[in-house]
């Protein structure tokens, strides 16, 4: 009997987390540049600038860092049309910003309805910025630190659409004084074995082989977009070389 071929660990990050809302609410707060910067730690501003004709939205982003700030552009699609009353929203992002540890990207949201709830998730990948330093330090620290930051925003979405709490009373103290406090560990870090499945047979997205499984997990909408400088690279897929300890 042939040896199993060891399997390539999924360089794609991965964010996954229970909501009891409204699947609306959690829509419009996800949705609306202006509400997704307040909950989203990734993001000091997001701001719209022109729609397309098939409905994305192209974007300026920005990222507040004291003393200095990181900008950027890219485009996101929602679509409400998903099977079984389930949404998703796809994502290219990009930026000219040599001091940006993300260089360009692209990822997915899910809203997957669950009871009077609904299940969030996302899953998204990117070239490190930095240079050759970046590449070094991506997977011992940037990139487990874009995944904590990533949770700890959904935890901070998840108390704002549950109970009412605005982000700006859930800061990064204020939790150690009493406050209320996001949880990066309310977060799932990888998909459980029935959503890799589910992902893996999504109707009109197939799985060839050659993307990690995160991302094979994305809308057919994510390969329809495109960004306003085709000629600019996206992140290739993992491979085991991408993998060093």
């Amino acid at each position: 009997m042939a040896s199993a071929k060891p399997r390539t660990r999924d360089r794609a990050l991965y964010v996954e987390i229970f909501i009891d809302a409204p699947l609306d609410r959690v829509w419009e707060l996800t949705q609306d540049p202006t509400q997704h910067a307040r909950w989203d730690a990734r993001f000091s501003a997001i701001h719209p600038t022109t729609v397309r004709e098939d409905g994305a939205q192209e974007f300026r982003y920005e990222l507040g860092l004291g003393v200095h700030t990181i900008r950027g552009t890219g485009v996101s699609l929602g679509e409400k049309r998903a099977a079984g009353g389930s949404r998703t929203s796809a994502l290219l992002f990009t930026t000219e910003d040599p001091l940006s540890p993300l260089g360009t990207g692209r990822g997915y949201w899910r809203y997957i309805p669950e009871g009077d709830g609904v299940r969030f998730i996302t899953g998204y990948d990117y070239a490190p910025g930095w240079g050759w330093l970046g590449r070094i330090a991506d997977p011992l620290l940037t990139r487990r630190f874009v995944w904590w930051l990533t949770a700890w925003s959904f935890d901070r979405l998840r108390i704002w659409a549950e109970d009412g709490v605005e982000p700006e009373r859930i800061g990064w103290w204020r939790g150690w004084f009493g406050g209320v406090r996001a949880r990066a560990g309310s977060c799932r870090s990888h998909p459980s074995a029935s959503r890799a499945k589910a992902g893996a047979q999504s109707v009109g997205e197939s799985s060839t082989g050659s993307e990690p499984p995160i991302m094979d997990d994305a809308p057919a909408s994510l390969a329809r977009l495109s960004l306003s400088t085709p000629s600019t690279p996206l992140p290739a897929p993992s491979t085991p070389e991408d993998q060093r300890p």
